[in-house]
């Protein structure tokens, strides 16, 4: 019989970020104890978009709080709570978070091309004959 190992307690890879049958990506779940809250629950995340959605909705003017925690290492979702004054709710402050990041990394995709396309031109140009460094 082999000896176990720490893999045999990981999760396949695919694991990580395909979706099963019936889950959900979001659910939220309306926070009773405090006024305008909800805990939103993310499958198949981690860290990446949980501190991006954390820090984009701290800039909010709405938004009173917003924090995210991992439950378990070995399981691949955040909780996200997030608690506004009240003049919109907690979901919607959610939908305007996403749509700024998506906003802002189009604007940092386009950037970063055209200055890739300009230094592949200058590199051209200086070496005379083209081509990658």
């Amino acid at each position: 019989m082999p000896k176990p190992t720490a893999e045999d307690n990981v999760e396949p890879r695919f694991e990580l970020f395909l979706l099963g049958d019936g889950e959900k990506k979001v659910t939220e779940t309306a926070d009773t104890r405090i006024p305008s809250s909800s805990l939103f629950i993310f499958n198949k995340e981690d860290h990446t978009l949980g501190n991006l959605l954390r820090s984009r909705l701290l800039q909010s003017q709405h938004v009173t709080f917003a924090g995210y925690k991992i439950p378990h290492p070995l399981f691949s979702k955040f909780e996200l709570r997030v608690q506004t004054d009240g003049t919109i709710t907690p979901r919607a402050a959610l939908v305007q978070a996403c749509r700024d990041l998506v906003n802002d990394l189009g604007t940092l995709s386009r950037e970063f091309t055209k200055e890739w396309e300009l230094r592949k031109m200058a590199g051209e140009g200086a070496n005379g004959i083209g081509g990658d460094k």
